[in-house]
């Protein structure tokens, strides 16, 4: 068809130059009107066809784009004119029908919100960081208190086409804070502002134990939370000045208290002390009557050995002996004078009678 058309038109050329200008009558009075330009309907060729065949399929996929890639960490959400499939893409190469279909992706990632007072409100990164504003809580007795939570969670990669059906593309924001923010209020609403810091750990526990149940009751479980993180509780600053000064006042009874027991540490060691030294000299004094009583129990023991030891006869050689001494003493001094006891023992007294003094007091 293609060459009987070319046929027809190289026909047209030679028979008139060009065409007919029917306004004026005639072919060559009138201006020419440009001729169609020929159309190769050949392509040049088969291989040129071909080679142009395939651009041509390559431009349509390259507009249409029938095909995504998921990539690792993130899921496919299939919508098919409008309404999403039950079960989410995996990663890797999924084609589909350009305009009928349409995936949408979503981050399966471990993602980080913070609730910050310090910090910007509303800013995040690349890395999935959200902050928001710290949480606000009304204690017990009305006072306001803020709370500085972290909380990490990721989307359920199993059900995730079920939560972005349900919840929607923003179902942190219908799940997460939500959640984060009233179980926040219920838990710290209970406590008086002075007792938070001293129930942190407690508060910790039942914050991180409400957020989780709360979340796993709703219909297929849309976040996996991995961690909730109580970071600061920030109390007005008349609480905490009043806490402060009862936080001196304890420290002021304490070193009192250490003081006192110091002092009764010092009294009962130098009573100890006391103890010791008087028990020291009681055993010093046991034992210097102890060595008496040896020593007199000794001599006794002694001076009834001796007097078992002293017999009749050897009295009378003791006396002998000691009357010969005397006798001889009477040689030399015919004066003096002789006391013997009696019974006719040895004699026990001797005066010498040239004394003047000792003859006088023994005359008188």
């Amino acid at each position: 068809m293609a060459s009987d058309m070319n046929d027809y038109f190289n026909k047209k050329k030679s028979q008139g130059g060009g065409y007919e200008n029917k306004s004026t009558g005639g072919s060559g009075g009138g201006p020419n009107i440009p001729q169609m330009p020929k159309i190769d309907f050949n392509f040049g060729g088969g291989k040129a066809g071909i080679a142009y065949f395939l651009i041509a399929v390559v431009l349509v996929l390259v507009l249409a784009k029938p095909f995504t890639i998921i990539e690792e960490g993130e899921r496919g959400i299939l919508s098919t004119n409008g309404k999403y499939s039950d079960q989410a893409l995996l990663p890797g190469l999924h084609f589909i029908v350009p305009v009928i279909q349409k995936v949408y992706k979503v981050d399966t990632k471990v993602r980080i919100v913070n609730y910050a007072s310090s910090i910007e409100a509303g800013s995040s990164d690349a890395l999935g960081v959200n902050v928001r504003p710290a949480i606000t809580v009304l204690d017990k007795r009305g006072l306001p208190v803020s709370i500085e939570l972290t909380v990490q969670y990721r989307l359920d990669a199993q059900f995730a086409a079920q939560t972005i059906s349900n919840w929607g593309f923003a179902w942190e924001d219908k799940i997460i804070h939500p959640v984060a923010r009233d179980i926040v209020r219920n838990v710290v609403g209970k406590y008086d502002a002075e007792m938070l810091p001293q129930m942190r750990n407690s508060i910790a526990t039942e914050i991180d134990t409400q957020i989780r149940e709360k979340i796993e009751k709703l219909e297929n479980t849309p976040a996996d939370l991995q961690s909730i993180q109580l970071r600061a509780i920030i109390l007005p600053p008349k609480v905490k000045e009043q806490i402060e000064n009862v936080q001196i006042a304890k420290q002021q009874v304490q070193r009192a208290e250490q003081e006192v027991q110091r002092a009764e540490q010092e009294a009962l060691r130098r009573a100890a002390e006391s103890r010791g030294i008087a028990e020291k000299a009681r055993i010093e004094a046991q034992g210097l009557a102890d060595a008496v009583t040896i020593e007199a129990e000794a001599k006794a023991k002694a001076n009834h050995l001796i007097s078992k030891s002293l017999t009749a006869q050897l009295l009378q050689l003791e006396q002998v002996q000691v009357q010969g001494k005397f006798n001889e003493a009477l040689r030399e001094n015919k004066d003096a004078k002789i006391f013997l006891t009696p019974g006719g023992s040895t004699p026990n007294i001797w005066v010498d009678m040239k004394d003047p003094q000792r003859k006088a007091s023994i005359t008188n």
